[in-house]
């Protein structure tokens, strides 16, 4: 397996996030927020480990008081008990563990973890944090878990092939359940990031691939897409949808519209266009951005597409901002940097998931 810290165009382990392995059943008020959580998934995850076996699941949870949406995200309060997540039990292994499963075929992680707590689970979930990767020997292969926060929005358990018990508990009940230590370290992550309370997210794209300029001698701003930009554009709405957005905004380039266009069609959301969103706006400052940005994510979760410019300067500025800095800040054509804002508009951490296309 390769070794890295979790910087750059690589996947970040659970393990980076330097849990203390000897508290993970400590109550939840002792769980130290991380400030500034940055996690990734590389765009090419296959080449990180040794013969991989790549999964997905998440720490399903849901509220114990019908709170509304712009609520922020809680890790239990002082007892633990404004939240529950949800343990499985899986007759085939005899154990108590999270939701996951392997990748399927021809999908992306994002999809991957959806669907399969969808499937053993029966409800609907609305992905926030990635929390990271575990990893461990699977025979002569490596076994590679990535893990996000998922929040029930709909649904309701049915026993199937693969689970017969699911237990709602408190994050504390929830450790003391689970068969694994692992499992116990991905609950305390979970807990450490939804003690930041997260009220909103943007799913910040940058547009798929487009035509060289070089070829193109026209106004840029309807330079198109190339064949492998409408392959990323028609495999977004797989990793947009995890998240349940609720708009849909984009700069003014063509090549930006033609990239949401399928996640719009596919959530059945309307596309609205603002030049302040784009590379543009810069001859301003990034602040114009920045601010652009906000007004037009007041969504609880707005995909906003842009150009590779201007991305890295408005994501580094709100996170200098907030006190903490992004290394090694990359902008991959058709990728998504997840921000995390609390209720004073406060960026609290961000994800970046380098390519939509299927793992390989």
């Amino acid at each position: 397996m390769i070794s890295h810290t979790g910087t750059g165009d690589l996947s970040t382990s659970l393990a980076s996030r330097n849990l203390d392995k000897g508290t993970s059943d400590r109550a939840v008020e002792t769980v130290e927020a991380p400030v500034g959580h940055v996690a990734r998934i590389g765009s090419t995850p296959a080449d990180e480990f040794e013969r991989p076996v790549f999964a997905a699941g998440a720490v399903l949870w849901r509220r114990t008081s019908p709170d509304g949406p712009g609520t922020p995200e809680t890790a239990g309060g002082d007892n633990g008990d404004e939240i529950e997540i949800a343990v499985i039990h899986r007759p085939h292994y005899d154990d108590w563990s999270l939701p996951k499963g392997k990748v399927d075929p021809g999908e992306n992680m994002v999809a991957t973890a959806t669907r399969e707590i969808a499937e053993e689970t029966g409800y609907s979930p609305t992905l926030g944090w990635l929390l990271g990767y575990i990893h461990y020997p699977l025979g002569n292969k490596t076994k590679v878990v990535y893990y996000w926060t998922a929040e029930v929005t709909d649904g309701r358990f049915q026993d199937n092939n693969e689970v017969d018990e699911l237990h709602w508990l408190s994050p504390h009940d929830a450790k003391a359940k689970v068969s694994y230590d692992a499992d116990r370290d991905v609950i305390t992550a979970a807990e450490e990031v939804l003690a930041l309370g997260c009220t909103r997210r943007v799913l910040y794209v940058r547009h798929a691939k487009a035509m060289s300029r070089d070829n193109w001698e026209e106004d840029d701003d309807l330079r198109p897409l190339t064949k492998k930009g409408h392959r990323q554009a028609a495999a977004l709405p797989t990793v947009l949808e995890g998240y349940q957005p609720k708009s849909v905004f984009t700069a003014a380039p063509e090549r930006c519209r033609a990239t949401v266009e399928p996640t719009a069609g596919h959530l059945g959301l309307d596309i609205e266009m603002n030049v302040n969103l784009g590379d543009a706006a810069l001859q301003h400052s990034a602040r114009t951005v920045m601010e652009a940005l906000v007004q037009a994510s007041s969504a609880p979760v707005s995909v906003v597409c842009s150009q590779g410019e201007i991305i890295p300067a408005v994501v580094s500025g709100l996170a200098e901002d907030a006190g903490f800095e992004i290394e090694d800040l990359r902008t991959k054509k058709g990728s998504v940097w997840v921000l995390h804002f609390g209720a004073d508009d406060t960026l609290l951490g961000a994800d970046y998931l380098a390519s939509p296309l299927p793992v390989r």
